[in-house]
């Protein structure tokens, strides 16, 4: 399977908070959601789309005031907390490095901070286990489903895999993943950033518990569904990406933000266009309606029948 898609992962340093996850595919409206009458707007994600399934900075910012601006000032009056953020993010390429300064009014509570460069596998709170525990949990949900449905259908594990998984089926799995994803993890996270902010007893025996259990749980299920598999295999599929973009993939990322912005211009001016345009013979039509209304009033007035009331028409 090549199908890919991209995943933006967030949560509060008191664990009690997880941030609506982005979902970034190179689709935008996938045939499986017509087929299934999905309503994009009711997904436990929010839905983004573009060619490569990239996030670029326009669907960052989008992210930000559609899903993380709104739903940390909920949590924040909901906990009778003061409505202050501070948002810590890496240097990303999609993450743009004037966001602090460009922050709408209704953002103002919102502070940002970078993390140093060539910081985030040694102190990124989502690079410290959570993004990988994600994973782990992804891929026993996504193994369990695999056994669930070979074993109640005459489908073959490679029949469902290439017929019969898609994008929705996949999105039902993230959100069952993002979902267990621990208090005790997301607390953790943060030991290497801020120590002081993580109790003692969290940090006990966390390393290794991390992933041990999952593991074993995919090998198990794996080796049921007749797959020859181990806990190396699976933690080479699980292992993070830890290289940055090479210098093609950025001129790629750039080139495919100044289309999008280009087509969005486009757009809008092809909108303005329509709205301020209006062909001569139309207006000279209406106007010929006009005067043939005003005869017709003036030959039949209208008379109002005392049993009705006038009526109203949009």
């Amino acid at each position: 399977m090549k199908d890919l898609l991209t995943l933006l992962l967030c949560s509060n340093a008191s664990g009690d908070f997880k941030a609506k996850l982005l979902l970034v595919y190179h689709s935008v409206n996938p045939g499986v959601f017509k087929k299934n009458n999905v309503v994009k707007t009711r997904l436990p994600v929010l839905w983004k789309s573009n060619s490569k399934a990239w996030v670029t900075r326009i669907i960052f910012k989008e992210w930000l005031h559609e899903v993380f601006a709104p739903s940390v000032k909920a949590y924040l009056q909901e906990k009778g907390l003061p409505v202050r953020c501070l948002l810590l993010m890496d240097n990303a390429p999609a993450h743009p490095p004037s966001l602090a300064d460009n922050m709408d009014e209704d953002m103002d509570f919102i502070q940002v901070k970078f993390l140093p460069p060539n910081t985030t596998p040694l102190i990124q709170p989502m690079d410290q286990q959570v993004i990988a525990n994600f994973k782990r949990l992804f891929t026993k949900a996504l193994f369990s489903r695999c056994f669930q449905v070979t074993n109640d259908t005459d489908l073959t594990l490679r029949d469902f895999w290439k017929n019969h998984f898609n994008i929705f089926h996949c999105i039902n799995l993230i959100d069952k993943a993002w979902n267990e994803v621990t208090y005790r993890t997301l607390k953790a996270c943060w030991r290497k950033l801020w120590p002081e902010c993580v109790p003692e007893r969290d940090f006990e025996g966390f390393g290794e518990e991390t992933g041990a259990p999952e593991v074993e749980e995919i090998v198990s299920i794996g080796k049921t569904l007749g797959l020859e598999v181990n806990e190396e295999d699976v933690e080479e599929l699980l292992v993070d990406h830890k290289e940055d973009l090479n210098t093609t993939e950025l001129q790629e990322l750039q080139n495919e933000q100044q289309k999008t912005l280009a087509e969005e211009h486009s757009s809008h001016s092809e909108d303005e266009e329509r709205e301020e345009v209006v062909p001569s013979e139309v207006i000279h039509e209406v106007l010929a309606k006009w005067n043939d209304v005003q005869e017709f009033i003036k030959k039949a007035p209208f008379k109002q029948n005392s049993g009705h009331k006038n009526s109203e028409f949009d």
